[in-house]
């Protein structure tokens, strides 16, 4: 059974009231009066299961990584980086060469 908000048309009283959906509108409890319905806010919904988004319910490893990005930090950043190995001139890749007939 859903809460619903009132306010009263006379004196302004507002209030809550839990009751069913098929339930009239109940008075006013300050004045006895008629009381208006207000649109609500409606409650927070969480959908789990698997038909939703996976990005939606984030492990634990990505909130992880995601406050070390906001913080500067990367977890990448805390294993030691390899040292760069010099390179001589003229050590690059090879092409091989073509075998076979052009066609």
């Amino acid at each position: 059974m859903p809460t619903y908000d009132y306010e009263c048309l006379h004196c302004g009283h507002a209030f809550e009231e839990f009751h069913s959906i098929k339930a009239p509108n109940p008075p006013c409890p300050e004045c006895g009066r008629d009381v208006r319905r207000k649109i609500g806010t409606g409650a927070g919904l969480l959908f789990k299961g698997s038909g939703f988004y996976i990005t939606d319910y984030r492990s634990e490893s990505y909130k992880q990584a995601s406050k070390a990005e906001k913080s500067g930090t990367s977890p990448a950043s805390d294993k030691p980086k390899a040292e760069a190995k010099p390179t001589t001139k003229g050590s690059g890749p090879t092409t091989p060469a073509k075998t076979g007939t052009p066609s």
